[in-house]
């Protein structure tokens, strides 16, 4: 079982990056939070795996914090979460802001992520809400976007929004309003805002 990975970052997209170590190139699903904390190709990198077994595949999903790999392990306990929606769920808010949201019952904020509606945002609540005490500081305060951004940013945005399932129309709308906005140059503020607005 793969628990760790230290290599050189050959690619790196949203919610995919590929990390060779020992001359071997692994393939491994990260969430967006992870993704926009790694460095640019070429650079070493070290991520905390988790290896999920099925009878015809098995799958890596890599995490930078020893908080995100927690908060992923819970979520895929609860009844109706895999691991693809486990990661959309840590794409859709901050770990901060997903802890706080399930420990104060913030179903509203959790169906805001893609894939997440009432009655699976309600059993998040229900099933973690007392198992989290070990996680966060508690309810976090929404980041606010801030300055402009585009190009292969943009791009970036896009490619996250539509892998976590946004119609490409939608996801560019939104980008456009987030851009226009205010919303921050960085991927991770225009990500976010970009999120909210997508519908």
């Amino acid at each position: 079982m793969i628990a760790h990975l230290k290599g050189t970052l050959l690619e790196k997209h949203p919610n995919q990056v590929i990390v060779e170590t020992g001359g071997v190139g692994y393939d491994v699903t990260v969430p967006i939070s992870t993704f926009s904390a790694l460095p640019d190709a070429g650079a070493e990198v070290r991520l905390r795996i988790f290896t999920h077994v099925r009878e015809d595949a098995i799958a890596l999903f890599g995490f930078l914090t020893r908080e995100e790999k927690t908060m992923f392990e819970r979520l895929i306990t609860v009844s109706g979460i895999g691991p693809k929606l486990a990661v959309t769920v840590l794409s859709g808010l901050p770990t901060p802001e997903l802890i706080g949201a399930i420990r104060t019952g913030q179903v509203d904020m959790l169906v805001r992520i893609p894939g997440v509606g009432k009655k699976t945002a309600e059993r998040m609540v229900l099933e973690l809400r007392d198992k989290l005490a070990d996680l966060g500081p508690g309810a976090a305060v929404a980041a606010k976007p801030a300055a402009e951004a585009f190009s292969a940013v943009e791009a970036d945005v896009l490619s996250a929004l539509v892998n976590l399932g946004c119609a490409r129309p939608a996801a560019e709308a939104a980008v456009r309003k987030a851009k226009a906005g205010g919303a921050a140059a960085e991927f991770e503020p225009l990500f976010r805002r970009a999120l909210e607005l997508v519908r």
